[in-house]
């Protein structure tokens, strides 16, 4: 009984609340967060000058690769010397945490509805669950690309993203293509628009649409190799293990 004593007493003594019922105060770092739920909070990213700021698009459904992918080779580039290397981070229309289509939790790094958003040179869309459909309906989201696209050097989609491009009007006029199996739908919702089976990515003027998941990697690889160079985008493939071959990966490029 001595020790259980000794036991509750210690226990007691490092309990979060005193005797008086008041929180015990901790000092916590002055770091600035990008959310008011003290649960999810998140540092802001630091965009470092000079380099290029790559935004994804994430909502809740997005698909894991089709994000992943694409961040993993541009992230990448920081690790390059003597390249513009990429600012990588993602928005949403909300801070809170989104879920995705796999079932990952992740915090946006900004909103892209508040005022602080910053520049995007480039901005990738990956595939979500509603790309199809009700996705297509969130106006707010569609005039943001609409935005975006005014001053961005690119914008690429995977997979079904290339709705969400397409309903913007973006691919008005340009050769695109998305994941095999939902070409015929986009044919059909879109009409008006050139859309190429059997290829895994088309690059027309500053779009970039692919058939998305692990072919993703080969998109963004190609990306690379067009603003860095053969040898950069073969080094990046080889840190994740990808045999990286521009003339191997069936594609589209329209001059």
């Amino acid at each position: 009984m001595k020790h259980l004593f000794i036991l509750i007493a210690v226990l007691a003594l490092y309990s979060c609340e005193t005797k008086e019922g008041k929180q015990i105060e901790t000092e916590v770092p002055n770091t600035e967060i990008t959310t008011s739920n003290n649960a999810f909070a998140k540092a802001k990213p630091e965009l470092k000058e000079g380099r290029y700021n790559v935004a994804f698009l994430i909502m809740d459904g997005t698909y894991n690769t089709e994000l992943t992918a694409p961040f993993d080779i541009f992230q990448h580039t920081q690790y390059r010397e003597n390249i513009k290397q990429m600012n990588v981070f993602t928005v949403a229309n909300t801070l809170d945490p989104i879920r995705t289509f796999e079932g990952m939790y992740l915090l946006p790094d900004f909103d892209y509805t508040a005022p602080d958003l910053p520049n995007i040179d480039i901005l990738v869309v990956p595939s979500a669950e509603h790309h199809l459909d009700t996705d297509l309906d969130d106006q707010v989201m569609i005039d943001f690309v609409k935005k975006v696209d005014q001053n961005a050097q690119f914008i690429t989609s995977h997979c079904d993203g290339a709705f969400v491009l397409a309903k913007a009007g973006l691919l008005d006029g340009k050769v695109s293509t998305t994941f095999p199996s939902d070409i015929d739908k986009m044919r059909e919702t879109f009409p008006q628009l050139d859309i190429r089976k059997e290829v895994l990515f088309v690059h027309d003027d500053k779009y970039i649409t692919s058939a998305g998941g692990a072919k993703s990697f080969e998109a963004a690889l190609y990306l690379a190799e067009h603003l860095y160079g053969a040898e950069i985008a073969r080094s990046l493939a080889g840190g994740l293990v990808i045999d990286w071959k521009l003339d191997k990966v069936p594609h589209l490029i329209i001059e």
